[in-house]
C-alpha cells in the first residue's frame, strides 16, 4: 500500500521590504497562516552598481534600505518564532564584500555589512537557539547579469558572448554559475547536517575569490 504524500503548501506575499512595517506584517501573516516560522533567508536586493563618485544619497539609501535594513528588520521580528523552532537563518551577500570595486561602491560596501550582519546575529543565536549563516555568490547567470553584459557589449562594440568571455577571464573562473547551484547550498546550509555550522559565509563562486 503506497501512502499518498500531500502537496506542499506553497503561499506567496508580494511586499516590498523597504518600509519599516513591512517585516511585521510579513512575519504576522506567516504565523498566522502557519503557526510557526522555521527558516528565513534573505536574499531580496538589488544594490546599485554605479562608481563612488556617482552614487547619490537616495541610492545609497535605497540600497540599504532593501538589502541590510530589511533583511535586520525582517530577522529581528522573526526572531521569537525561530528561536521557539530552533530554526534558521541565511543572509545573502556577494564577491564584492571582499573584493569591492571604485564601480561598484554600494554592492561591495552593503555584502560586507551584510557578512558582518549574520555573524552579530549568529553570536546572539547560540543563546537563543537560532543557526545563522551567510551564503556569498558569484557571477552568477541571472537576468540582471545578462542585462550588464548586454550594456557592456553595446557600449564596447563587441559581441555579447566575447562580453561573457572577457568577464570570465578577468574573474579567472571556466563558467557563470547557475542560481539552481546557489539554491542547493542555501538548502544544505538549512538541512540537519549542518545543524552545527552557524557563523560562516559559504562562498560558490567558481573560485573567483581567490585569497585564504
Amino acid at each position: 500500500m503506497r501512502l499518498k504524500r500531500s502537496a506542499p503548501r506553497r503561499w506567496a506575499l508580494d511586499v516590498d521590504l523597504m518600509p519599516p512595517a513591512a517585516p511585521n506584517m510579513v512575519v504576522q501573516r506567516t504565523l498566522d497562516r502557519f503557526g510557526r516560522i522555521d527558516a528565513l533567508v534573505n536574499i531580496a536586493g538589488a544594490v546599485p552598481g554605479h562608481d563612488v563618485f556617482q552614487m547619490t544619497d537616495e541610492q545609497w539609501t535605497a540600497g540599504l534600505e532593501l538589502k541590510f535594513h530589511g533583511a535586520r528588520r525582517l530577522t529581528v521580528r522573526a526572531w521569537d518564532a525561530l528561536s521557539k523552532s530552533s530554526g534558521s537563518v541565511i543572509f545573502t551577500s556577494g564577491n564584492a564584500a571582499v573584493i569591492p570595486k571604485p564601480g561598484a561602491a554600494a554592492v561591495g560596501a552593503i555584502n560586507a555589512a551584510i557578512e558582518a550582519l549574520a555573524k552579530v546575529f549568529a553570536e546572539r543565536g547560540i543563546k537563543d537557539s537560532v543557526q545563522v549563516n551567510a551564503v556569498s555568490p558569484g557571477a552568477i547567470m541571472t537576468g540582471r547579469r545578462l542585462a550588464m553584459f548586454e550594456r557592456a557589449a553595446a557600449s564596447g562594440n563587441i559581441s555579447l558572448e566575447e562580453a561573457k568571455q572577457q568577464f570570465l577571464k578577468q574573474a579567472g573562473i571556466s563558467r557563470f554559475g547557475e542560481a539552481e547551484e546557489v539554491a542547493g547550498l542555501i538548502a544544505f546550509a538549512l538541512s540537519p547536517g549542518a545543524r552545527w555550522m552557524t557563523g560562516t559565509v559559504r562562498r560558490m563562486d567558481g573560485g573567483e575569490v581567490k585569497s585564504v
